[in-house]
């Protein structure tokens, strides 16, 4: 199981798991999940048994269910995010090269016209305020999704309302990065 192989305390595994699936859906490439996993079900899958539903009993497994949901319906509804899956044009490094803090950003982006979408991932237990990142858009953005959502289980860190990038050459967004989380970010067309 993917939740198996998560290392750290309990609320850490879960953090990193609902951290995994929030990168995996905001990468390029295939999405692909094993029986079980789309709730958190510590053992491998055995096909002469059936799944450990009973875990949606306890709170953090149904946070994974309902999180797997809410990406998969979030796929669905921002083309950024499949569109362009197969090229180039359809990704973008903002931050790849900071290793002191484990923060990773890119845009996705659709067909030219669609609402792109910016991914922010931060692998580690650190909450960072005040992170800049600049982005191709100056104006409103909002937090679409957050892994660490309380609805999720989470630590409930984020940016809640809209977010403004602030006045310069380059627009520039300044975030709370929740720790061990991915935040998946739109900017906000009226």
């Amino acid at each position: 199981s993917i939740l198996g192989r998560m290392p750290g305390d309990n609320w850490q595994r879960f953090a990193n798991l609902r951290a995994y699936y929030g990168f995996m859906f905001g990468h390029p490439g295939k999405k692909l999940m094993f029986m079980g996993s789309e709730f958190g079900q510590e053992r491998e899958w055995n096909h002469d048994t059936s799944l450990d539903w009973h875990l949606l009993d306890q709170p953090m497994h149904r946070g994974v269910q309902t999180l797997v949901r809410d990406l998969n319906a979030l796929y669905r509804r921002l083309p950024a995010l499949h569109e362009l899956d197969c090229n180039a044009s359809g990704f973008e490094w903002l931050v790849s090269d900071d290793s002191d803090r484990g923060v990773f950003a890119w845009m996705r982006k659709g067909h030219p016209g669609r609402t792109q979408c910016l991914v922010v991932a931060n692998f580690t237990p650190n909450v960072y305020h005040d992170y800049s990142i600049h982005v191709p858009f100056a104006g409103d953005w909002r937090e679409v999704l957050n892994t660490d959502s309380a609805h999720y289980g989470g630590s409930n860190v984020g940016n809640g309302d809209a977010l403004r990038t602030s006045s310069g050459a380059v627009p520039e967004l300044s975030l709370t990065i929740p720790p061990l989380a991915v935040m998946f970010l739109v900017p906000d067309v009226k």
